[in-house]
């Protein structure tokens, strides 16, 4: 906590949480291990972003691509998900936490939708913080999806071509609900943002770490925080000189 300065916090961070195969591979075990175990790793840093007074904090859960995972996989994930979702539900609405999901959510689970369903509309007055989950998600696919809205409201002609701006997509965009990320940060030594809020990392700082997502603990954060609070934030403009 010392490493960090409190007036000076991302309101939006985004996390790559990767390695939880690789986890349980380097014991021996089975990936399911790993997922289990990256489980209890998203608990830990929920509690500590709300702690820090993040304004939005969005993890990348499962991918529109993860559904190409041997069935076995994909069914041990959905499996936590839906845990997590039953579990965290005192632990979310006593903190004042928003859930919302992004992604294709009517491909997931009928079990996983009867957890998330009630969970996003009974904590959707929560302000202190919104936790965001990436499920069924890909950049491209969010800004393809935004991009055939608008060309079905010109076809309507509810909207002429010159009305297609980056302001109009941008309110298509449901990942930017939240804002855009200031930080990204991709645990487990790959350095790609693999389709991520690629619309709102236009402009964000990014932080890689070789930690494996389950090893993933509140100093990591303070760390990628710490680094982002040392980078002058510039959007394309020419950075201010100290006298």
């Amino acid at each position: 906590m010392q490493l960090i300065e409190g007036r000076n916090l991302p309101r939006h961070v985004g996390i790559i949480m990767d390695g939880n195969g690789r986890w349980a591979e380097l014991r021996g075990e089975r990936r399911e291990a790993g997922h289990k175990a990256g489980s209890a790793a998203v608990r830990r840093i929920v509690r500590v972003g709300r702690r820090l007074g993040l304004d939005a904090l969005t993890l990348y859960a499962f991918s529109e691509q993860n559904w190409a995972r041997p069935p076995g996989e994909v069914d041990a994930l959905m499996g936590l998900l839906r845990e997590y979702l039953v579990s965290e539900w005192d632990e979310i609405m006593g903190n004042g936490i928003r859930l919302v999901a992004i992604g294709d959510v009517s491909r997931l689970p009928e079990p996983v939708r009867d957890a998330l369903d009630p969970l996003r509309s009974a904590s959707s007055h929560n302000g202190a913080m919104t936790l965001a989950l990436a499920l069924s998600y890909g950049g491209r696919e969010e800004i393809a999806t935004a991009a055939r809205e608008l060309a079905a409201e010109a076809v309507a002609g509810r909207i002429t071509p010159d009305q297609i701006d980056v302001a109009a997509l941008s309110a298509r965009i449901p990942s930017l609900s939240v804002g855009d990320p200031d930080l990204i940060i991709r645990t487990g030594g790959e350095q790609r943002i693999s389709n991520f809020l690629l619309f709102g990392a236009a402009y964000a700082e990014l932080a890689f770490t070789d930690r494996l997502w389950p090893d993933f603990t509140e100093d990591d954060l303070f760390a990628a925080i710490a680094s982002y609070q040392r980078r002058e934030r510039r959007f394309g403009r020419v950075g201010v000189k100290t006298p």
